[in-house]
């Protein structure tokens, strides 16, 4: 899947709202119709309907492919946290590893290689 940088991924979610924002405006003015008395209510809850279900189509797909790019972000980001927690972690190992041959040499035992 492809890398996509943070201003894109905004733009994506940022469209998505948008577009989510617009189905609940056509689900609301549906319901106005039908209040004014142009549309009885069977006729206004299919429309509804058939929004709500392109809304769930389009939000299902978009959202499968924002799963994987998602879930190769984390991936790939946690590297990140992963090789500073190790480097975190080194210093400390090393430093001890050290002490230990110090005090191994101390008592005139081998070191271990």
């Amino acid at each position: 899947m492809a890398v996509l940088d943070v201003t894109k991924k905004l733009h994506i979610y940022h469209t998505l709202y948008r577009l989510n924002l617009s189905f609940t405006s056509i689900v609301a003015r549906c319901r106005a119709l039908q209040e004014s008395g142009i549309f009885p209510a069977k006729t206004v809850r299919r429309y509804q309907g058939f929004t709500q279900e392109l809304q769930s189509e389009i939000n299902e797909e978009l959202l499968e492919m924002m799963q994987e790019i998602e879930s190769d972000d984390w991936n790939r980001h946690g590297k990140v946290r992963q090789a500073w927690e190790k480097e975190l972690r080194d210093p400390d190992d090393v430093l001890a590893a050290k002490e230990r041959e110090k005090e191994r040499a101390k008592w005139g035992k081998k070191a271990r290689g």
